[in-house]
């Protein structure tokens, strides 16, 4: 099918100044640019002056972890905030590869057993994924925990000589078949076990291939700025191109995170930052729990919440919390708690919140997802502005039975550049080049992938925006208009 916009203001990803033209686009390319009054199309969309930019590029979404991929092909949660490339295998979790094919790693987000596994490598998972009717583009990273927990299960200790080059065997072997990096979740029981050296090892193999390293760090609030000296300094000494995964500034400790913007800035070494627009965290329950207790499997941590002599000490360590500000969104076979903020769970027990927490805790087994309005507003435009800054949903498609979604989650992309355009801290031009051209230059800065400019050749993934609003009107994929038709997304590989 051809499809021509008309009068629409190109902002065409590489931080040119907007223009009006018509776009034609025949089959899945932008075919022509400029006067195209005299053109036909078998469908026109009289475009009103509204800005026409490349679709955008989320690079940290969870719709793997959470296996939308699969349950939710559409991905229009996405699509519909004028996302048409996603990048998974984030926080140290991917779905290949799979040394024993299970998906053990993902199972602080879901039942791993959601779906039926038929493949064991990354190509393999690649090629399955094809067979899904997927309504996004999809790349992936190599999941550090993935790797590690199949290695030595739960173990909490250093690899083996051993056991670090058989590491590095398979993510050579990922890394040729089609990942873009590789990803770490150092804030993670599994992956808080891994030392330095360790990540150094492996960050030099995803250097020979020109990869990219995401890491979830070790600790946000207090040691914000440790956690950001090790990434500054593993980024120096491999030269590894880096981004630090969902990076926020929590109430409390906004001058921590002011300091570590501008270490960041500061080093000359490729490193970078996704944040999101949104005034809460998202995490998995388990992770509220002190570090002296985030010690084995999910059930060896269950065990230690449900000792009445160990209880009392884990509450001790837990910082003053409002109760109003921790809300759950998912609680897997009890969805009576999701909605609910913690303060009512508390009233409904007759308890106090920290021991609400416990028992939502026994109740889920662990299980629970939370939401904290633990942002600090005032910070955050600073950080969305960055030149190290990319913006990123953190997010995924719909949610499975038992769980629920924000609804300041669907609108993250418009949500960004409403801020920064109003408060003027950057222009339509530069603020679209950070969420397409630039976002594909990190993840692969030799070759575009075929996407995140408008031009001619190109193809044809392409957002309508508001020009007073900067709501999505349109979104096109490969050519088609999502709310339209089925849409194809392509499975991204890296060469």
């Amino acid at each position: 099918m051809s499809l021509l916009l008309k009068e629409v203001q190109v902002v065409d990803g590489t931080g040119k100044a907007p223009y009006k033209a018509d776009v034609l686009i025949q089959k899945n390319i932008i075919s022509a640019i400029g006067n195209l009054k005299s053109r036909g199309a078998a469908r026109v969309i009289d475009g009103l002056g509204d800005y026409l930019t490349p679709g955008f590029i989320d690079l940290n979404t969870n719709s793997d972890h959470y296996l939308s991929l699969f349950t939710d092909p559409a991905q229009s949660d996405l699509t519909s905030q004028g996302v048409t490339t996603i990048f998974g295998g984030q926080c140290g979790s991917s779905l290949a590869p799979l040394i024993y094919g299970t998906l053990e790693s993902i199972r602080k987000w879901i039942d791993p057993y959601e779906i039926n596994v038929n493949w064991h490598t990354t190509a393999e998972f690649l090629k399955s994924l094809e067979r899904v009717p997927l309504g996004i583009n999809f790349g992936t990273l190599v999941g550090h925990s993935t790797i590690r927990r199949a290695l030595v299960g739960d173990a909490k200790r250093r690899l083996t000589e051993s056991e670090l080059n058989v590491f590095k065997r398979l993510l050579r072997e990922s890394l040729n078949q089609g990942a873009f990096g590789f990803s770490t979740g150092l804030g993670y029981v599994h992956g808080s076990a891994a030392s330095n050296r360790e990540i150094e090892e492996l960050v030099k193999v995803v250097k020979e291939f020109d990869g990219v390293y995401a890491t979830h760090l070790r600790h946000q609030g207090e040691k914000i700025l440790d956690s950001v000296k090790e990434a500054i300094e593993i980024a120096e000494r491999t030269g590894v191109r880096t981004i630090i995964s969902h990076f926020r500034p929590e109430k409390g400790f906004s001058e921590q995170f002011e300091k570590a913007v501008e270490k960041i800035e500061a080093t000359q070494a490729e490193i970078y930052f996704d944040v999101y627009p949104l005034p809460y965290s998202i995490e998995t329950i388990y992770t509220l729990l002190p570090e002296w207790v985030r010690v084995g499997s999910l059930e060896m941590m269950l065990e230690r919440v449900k000792n009445g002599g160990v209880t009392p000490l884990i509450k001790k360590d837990w910082p003053n919390f409002k109760g109003d500000e921790i809300e759950i969104v998912g609680a897997p076979n009890h969805e009576y708690l999701v909605g609910k903020s913690l303060a009512r769970v508390a009233e409904r027990l007759e308890v106090d919140p920290a021991e609400a927490l416990i028992q939502v805790m026994k109740m889920t087994e662990l299980r629970a997802t939370i939401l904290k309005r633990d942002i600090d507003l005032k910070v955050l435009p600073r950080a969305l502005a960055s030149s190290r800054a990319f913006i990123a949903s953190n997010g995924n498609a719909v949610l499975p039975p038992g769980f629920v979604k924000p609804k300041e989650s669907l609108s993250v992309f418009p949500k960004f550049l409403e801020i920064v355009l109003q408060s003027k801290l950057m222009t339509i031009e530069s603020a679209v080049a950070k969420l397409t051209t630039e976002a594909i230059k990190f993840i692969s800065p030799k070759r575009s992938l075929g996407r995140g400019v408008i031009k001619e050749g190109m193809a044809a993934d392409l957002a309508l925006v508001g020009k007073n609003n900067y709501s999505i009107k349109k979104v096109i994929l490969g050519g088609e208009l999502v709310d339209e038709v089925t849409a194809n997304g392509q499975i991204l590989r890296r060469r």
